[in-house]
């Protein structure tokens, strides 16, 4: 697997890693080889695994044929402003930045 590192940005390299090894499946794996598993509950997590997937397919079928709404599409956010993008500062150096309070003498 390989990502590549643009602009020396490796927070968003490390963000598409970790999507791509989620979407692989490879975290899964690497928790499941963790420790041992028995027998007997691998044979439960398999079998509970294939219900899960034919219901899925069962579902995604219905959804197909119009018998079942298709899931609900969430709207997409606008971008977030990047408050850390490299060459511009985190906070003005000016000192006029600041509101000033003016006090009434009475």
């Amino acid at each position: 697997m390989q990502v590549f590192v643009r602009d020396n940005n490796v927070d968003q390299a490390l963000k598409v890693l970790k999507k791509k090894m989620q979407r692989e499946g490879i975290l899964r794996e690497i928790r499941l080889r963790g420790a041992y598993e028995k027998p007997s509950e691998r044979r439960v997590r398999e079998k509970a695994e294939a219900i899960r997937r034919v219901r899925k397919l069962a579902r995604k079928k219905l959804q197909r044929e119009g018998l079942l709404p298709m899931p609900k599409v969430k709207p997409k956010l606008p971008p977030r402003p990047d408050i850390f993008r490299a060459g511009r500062p985190l906070a003005d150096p000016s000192p006029s930045s600041s509101p000033s309070v003016a006090s009434t003498a009475k």
